[in-house]
């Protein structure tokens, strides 16, 4: 029997087959905390390596902070949290004007790379007119982290997409998005409400990066709780990507970038949850490696 997901609170951003019906559940999102942290201790005598440097893409929207009303760049400081909970050092990369050439010489300076989640991808860019329910296009940010996404392919950077970031990804490399997802799934569970959170359970592909990543837990192996806070999902998957987790109303929920060091998208928000850090350590640890090789 399938389940879709149930309800919870703070909001963020398929193959289009489905199966039986089932909506996510709802939850109030844990308090900030610490979680696994990825130890940087070296054996014996050695100092310890240094933190991993993990760029993370922030938003630019319209912002108030006392007495000021102005566009500003801010990150929702769980992601912070969840960075360097696992034992990295978060840099900030706000949406600016780019080139191949600024993109290639931002993420030389990384050891890893997040792309955070936020507003809808411009359907225009995977060749689509918006739905009547797609968010206003956000070029600018488009742009950035399809640059940055890009240049850390091309170098085998570490990196973690996070929902929007999930999406950014596979349209960057000529996959399409669903624009409406309770247009396919018949209900609002993904997004139950304004700043609600759903939780639903994923079904992941055992032998994946995904599923190392996740190791032995309390969960059944194969299936992880999520909080999910989307109405849009990856529907043609990219050439180059591989699905390694859905729901079981077939929601694609996370990818991996075949022959990447350490290439992975979630559609769901794992920086919500302050008590499994998982994703990140492992994100910060295949950084450190990423550190070790380019400073023997």
């Amino acid at each position: 029997m399938s389940r879709a997901p149930r309800s919870a609170t703070r909001s963020s951003s398929t193959t289009s087959t489905t199966r039986a019906s089932n909506s996510p559940r709802t939850r109030r999102p844990s308090p900030t905390g610490s979680g696994s942290v990825a130890s940087s201790a070296s054996d014996g005598d050695a100092a310890p390596a240094p933190a991993p440097l993990i760029g993370v893409t922030t938003y630019l929207e319209r912002s108030q902070t006392g007495v000021w009303d102005l566009p500003a760049s801010f990150l929702p400081k769980v992601y912070l949290d969840a960075v360097t909970d696992a034992g990295g050092v978060a840099v900030l990369l706000p949406p600016q004007p780019v080139t191949p050439a600024i993109a290639r010489r931002v993420v030389d300076t990384l050891d890893g790379l997040i792309v955070a989640g936020g507003a809808d991808v411009d359907p225009r860019r995977y060749g689509q007119e918006p739905h009547e329910r797609t968010g206003a296009p956000r070029t600018d940010r488009d742009t950035w982290e399809d640059a940055l996404l890009t240049a850390a392919i091309e170098r085998d950077v570490p990196f973690l997409g996070i929902c929007r970031g999930a999406q950014v990804l596979n349209v960057a490399l000529g996959g399409t998005l669903v624009q409406h997802l309770p247009d396919v799934v018949g209900h609002e569970g993904y997004q139950p409400a304004p700043a609600v959170f759903g939780e639903t359970d994923v079904a992941v592909e055992r032998g994946s990066l995904l599923d190392a990543v996740l190791g032995d837990a309390d969960e059944p192996r194969g299936t992880l709780p999520v909080h999910v806070y989307h109405h849009q999902a990856i529907d043609r998957v990219a050439d180059g990507l591989t699905v390694t987790a859905r729901t079981s109303e077939g929601v694609i929920e996370a990818v991996e970038l075949d022959d990447a060091t350490f290439g992975l998208a979630v559609q769901w928000h794992p920086e919500e949850n302050a008590a499994d850090r998982r994703l990140f350590a492992g994100l910060v640890a295949a950084a450190r490696t990423q550190h070790s090789r380019r400073n023997p």
